[in-house]
């Protein structure tokens, strides 16, 4: 495994603070009505991604995931510009403004969604792994979702071709404890989600997914173990998110003094801590850092702000690739 050295606690300083502040700005834009639909926020759960980017190799590695999805490209490589295009409607986004917030995508960088499809993107995880055992690729998958998409008929069959054919797939729960405002507690018998795996012989376990180093080290060992031929591997991360499921979600289901409680282990603050404790960085670069981030935040939302919306035919041209395609009545 990569070393965690102090470029990377200031590397994944940097990159959850504007994660973080990414999704706050996208939640007074949503107030605006500049963001439309829904809108799904990842705070809180930083650290599952930061550590999982430590872990990959992100010249071949792939990354697909459910509609809580807008950071996870930006780690990928994306620009966070055109994700905020995206989010926006904007022609400049990630899918010409045709996706938004919750189908983000990015062939480039490896990153296949984004998927509004509750348990939607397991089995298309196992079909990316299966692609590259079948091209002799050594690149492995990390297929993410929520602790309510585990409900699904389809993880079930997932996981066993995954095993039958030792796909290159490392699958990977982010437990928030609530699927929408649904505990996992009233939706299951057995409140340990990681152990789906073992019905199948799957190695499995449980993460604190609010440790980026944790995170990383429990992904380096499953990673590997893809890589080297030794199948998937089903994980669990047992992580938080301090807003609602959605911005239209009362969380009525929860306390305030609960949220607080979660608070007192925000992954961000936990990197930072240790940053200072080990004086990685002084009070005025930590703070060159924060002013990064803002103006990065800020650029983005000029970015999105002055992209145009896309063309009416660009409605016929994203979806039929035949120019002359015979059922199409309406010409413009």
């Amino acid at each position: 495994m990569k070393k965690i050295t102090k470029e990377v606690y200031l590397k994944w300083y940097e990159d959850m603070l504007f994660w973080r502040k990414f999704e706050d700005k996208l939640a007074a834009v949503y107030i605006q009505q500049k963001v439309r639909g829904f809108l799904h926020l990842y705070n809180g759960q930083e650290a599952v991604l930061a550590g999982a980017l430590h872990a990959m190799d992100l010249t071949k590695d792939k990354m697909i995931t459910a509609y809580r999805n807008h950071v996870q490209p930006i780690g990928m490589g994306v620009d966070p510009k055109r994700v905020m295009a995206e989010l926006y409607g904007k022609v400049t986004g990630t899918s010409q403004g045709m996706g938004g917030s919750m189908h983000i995508f990015s062939k480039e960088h490896r990153f296949y969604g984004g998927h509004g499809i509750v348990g939607g993107q397991i089995p298309l995880g196992a079909g990316l792994a299966f692609a590259d055992k079948y091209k002799k690729s050594d690149a492995v998958t990390l297929c993410y979702m929520g602790d309510g998409a585990v409900r699904q008929g389809s993880l079930h069959e997932t996981f066993n071709l995954a095993m039958l054919w030792q796909l290159p797939v490392v699958f990977v729960c982010e437990n928030n404890g609530y699927a929408m405002g649904t505990s996992v507690a009233r939706t299951s018998y057995s409140t340990d989600i990681w152990k789906l795996g073992l019905g199948y012989e799957m190695p499995c376990g449980p993460v604190d997914g609010m440790d980026p180093v944790t995170v990383a080290k429990e992904m380096n060992k499953a990673i590997e173990r893809a890589r080297s031929g030794g199948g998937p591997t089903f994980l669990e991360m047992k992580t938080y998110r301090y807003r609602g499921h959605s911005m239209s979600d009362a969380q009525q289901y929860r306390t305030k003094d609960e949220v607080e409680e979660y608070k007192k282990i925000d992954p961000i603050t936990q990197v930072l801590e240790v940053i200072k404790e080990n004086k990685y960085a002084s009070e005025d670069e930590i703070k060159a850092i924060d002013k990064r981030v803002k103006q990065l935040v800020n650029e983005c939302e000029k970015f999105a702000d002055e992209s145009e919306y896309p063309p009416i035919n660009q409605l016929y041209d994203m979806v039929y690739d035949q120019e002359d395609y015979p059922f199409l009545k309406h010409k413009l």
